[in-house]
């Protein structure tokens, strides 16, 4: 494998080309506002570039859960979940901030309202991200 870094590349960290199913959600002020399907286009430790089935909005918060490529104890499969901004956007193309992350198990068989789930984490932490972002501004100030 060559790893060697595009001349005109500016990112400081390696990005690694690798396409994965996901599913995301939008939050704006804590509120899920879109949801949707797309594919991861890479993957590196700071950010994530992916295609969406419909355009985002920089700057809204976003939880992306990407089918894993490999199997819990050869066995069970897993997913990685991404909580972050939206930085860019081009059409369909965007690319998020990795936040926070953990991996999940999942089940064998996806169920068709898997892409809502109850336990509102995005939500939780865009809110905790909004207040973060008001202490830092009235600290600053």
């Amino acid at each position: 494998m060559d790893f060697k870094r595009p001349r005109n590349e500016r990112r400081s960290k390696f990005r690694f080309a690798i396409e994965r199913d996901l599913r995301y959600k939008i939050a704006d002020d804590g509120v899920v506002v879109a949801s949707g399907s797309g594919q991861t286009i890479n993957i590196g430790s700071g950010g994530i570039a992916f295609r969406t089935d419909q355009p985002l909005t920089p700057s809204l918060c976003v939880e992306l859960s990407i089918s894993w490529p490999v199997l819990l104890d050869q066995t069970c499969p897993m997913r990685l979940i991404v909580f972050g901004r939206v930085l860019r956007c081009n059409g369909r193309k965007s690319v998020c901030s990795i936040d926070r992350y953990e991996f999940r198990t999942q089940a064998r068989t996806v169920q068709g309202s898997e892409t809502t789930r109850p336990d509102g984490m995005l939500q939780r932490w865009a809110v905790e991200m909004r207040k973060e972002t008001l202490r830092t501004t009235m600290a600053g100030a």
